[in-house]
């Protein structure tokens, strides 16, 4: 398949080369040490300053100038134009000579190959009040419940948000890199959606993929990764050796030049930046039907998701689209909860008092203290979120605590209510990963902490696959994981 962008590959951790000098109106900053990438230094996935063992926790944020981006109005059908100015590979662009409609251009070309590869591209998804949903669950005429459904985004998940926001950074310097650039192959650790939206991106982009997935990964899935030409290496854990396999083996291909294309935001900070686009497409909808919403239930595994909700929602703010962002709940499943672990090893750290930027700048510097690998084997229905650790973990417990929110933690019991009572109650056929958020909000209307006069809203995130039960605990690997 020819390729979209017309260019060279790029560096392992880089996606890009030397440009004009000058300041830009979006900033890239290390969440963990500080390092602030310069407007004419490459433009890297992960930080340049990450050294393994040094207990920091690197992660390529961005820092807006509010007073030069004010929030997109547009109506484009496909969120990577309507909210084009809000990325950074927008900026890179227009700042080395690109137009508006060059890069415009750029984006629906890439779109028209995913959407010959998938069936349809990239389009605002569904966000709306679940009636049938909020009746069952009690709530008031006054409260109700939104879901905000991805089933029909491109690969089934909104993974491939995360991913397309990489590919346009990647696509535009190569472009700008000519023909001298290298381009190196694309890896990714994953056993579900992510995998199956990298698979379509890169053959849309015309781009080497290298997928490691564990030995369970669903079969309908494996199909399709070789269907679309993925590079699939099986990875079993090692007795005695902590950690996700599919990560340590991603990590030693990222070493030998591979491009981290992963939704860990760690490895990958501009997946994060592709996710904003669903938190744009909340605070859009909200500001436009002039409403709020109390609290918002995110499921977690790697934590992408959630990171680039809760900067997504906190950035449509901060230049003027929504008044107040909800308590955020992330939920994750009992076989495995570092999210939920870190934040209370945070909270019992600050002792009730309000945290300051002194302490989360500590959090950032000691990571061990808070995220590490889960001790055991994880296995459950909602098996997309079975990371054996939350990647972008301090990200979420911030937004978290700053927004009066908390982690909840669910059963299998709950999880498997919860995907039966979603899909009855809207006719969207997720799977129990996707619906996971859904079983926080039972959990806490269960201990009467969500009123019934509130309003809400979840995340339905993945498609059921075909041959994939729905409720059948023994597919532990069959959602949305990474």
């Amino acid at each position: 398949m020819s390729r979209v962008g017309g260019a060279a590959a790029t560096p392992a951790a880089s996606a890009g080369t030397a440009l004009p000098f000058g300041p830009r109106p979006i900033e890239l900053v290390c969440a963990g040490c500080g390092h602030r990438v310069a407007p004419g230094e490459p433009a890297p996935l992960r930080c340049p300053r990450a050294v393994v063992g040094d207990d920091i926790d690197h992660v390529i944020g961005r820092v807006l100038d509010p007073a030069r981006l004010p929030f997109p109005s547009g109506d484009e059908p496909n969120p990577f134009v309507r909210y084009r100015t809000l990325f950074h590979a927008f900026h890179v662009a227009t700042a080395s000579g690109w137009t508006d409609r060059d890069y415009v251009g750029m984006v629906e070309r890439l779109d028209r190959a995913v959407a010959a590869v998938d069936g349809a591209g990239f389009r605002v998804t569904p966000f709306a009040r679940g009636a049938a949903l909020g009746q069952r669950l009690g709530f008031s005429a006054g409260g109700g419940v939104y879901v905000k459904d991805e089933t029909g985004n491109v690969s089934g998940s909104h993974k491939a948000r995360h991913l397309m926001g990489t590919i346009l950074e990647l696509e535009v310097a190569e472009a700008l890199a000519g023909s001298g650039a290298d381009r190196r192959p694309l890896a990714i650790a994953s056993c579900g959606n992510a995998a199956l939206a990298a698979a379509v991106i890169a053959r849309a982009a015309g781009r080497d993929l290298e997928v490691f997935i564990p030995p369970d990964a669903h079969p309908t899935v494996v199909a399709r990764l070789r269907t679309l030409g993925a590079h699939l290496t099986v990875c079993q854990r090692e007795p005695g050796v902590p950690g996700d396999p599919t990560y340590r083996r991603l990590r030693e291909a990222i070493e030998r030049g591979a491009v981290p294309f992963t939704c860990q935001g760690n490895e990958n900070g501009f997946a994060i930046e592709g996710g904003l686009t669903l938190g744009y497409e909340l605070a859009a909808y909200l500001a436009a039907a002039g409403t709020t919403l109390d609290r918002l239930f995110i499921q977690v595994g790697g934590g992408a998701l959630a990171s680039a909700c809760i900067q997504g929602l906190a950035e449509a703010r901060l230049l003027g689209s929504g008044k107040a962002d909800p308590r955020i709940h992330p939920v994750q499943a009992g076989a495995v909860a570092p999210l939920a672990r870190a934040y209370e090893r945070l909270t019992r750290r600050l002792d009730e008092k309000p945290p300051s930027e002194a302490d989360f700048a500590w959090a950032a510097r000691h990571r061990s203290a808070f995220m590490w690998p889960w001790e055991h084997e994880p296995h459950s229905v909602a098996g997309g979120i079975l990371d054996d650790e939350t990647y972008d973990w301090l990200a979420i417990v911030r937004g978290t605590l700053a927004s009066g929110g908390r982690p909840v933690v669910v059963d299998e019991a709950t999880l498997l209510e919860a995907n039966e009572l979603g899909r009855a109650a809207t006719g969207i056929d997720c799977d129990p990963t996707g619906t996971a958020g859904l079983a926080g909000l039972l959990e806490l209307r269960r201990h009467g902490v969500v009123g019934s006069g509130e309003t809400v809203a979840v995340l339905f995130t993945g498609v059921r696959r075909d041959g994939a039960p729905a409720t059948d605990p023994s597919h532990a690997h069959e959602g949305e994981r990474r």
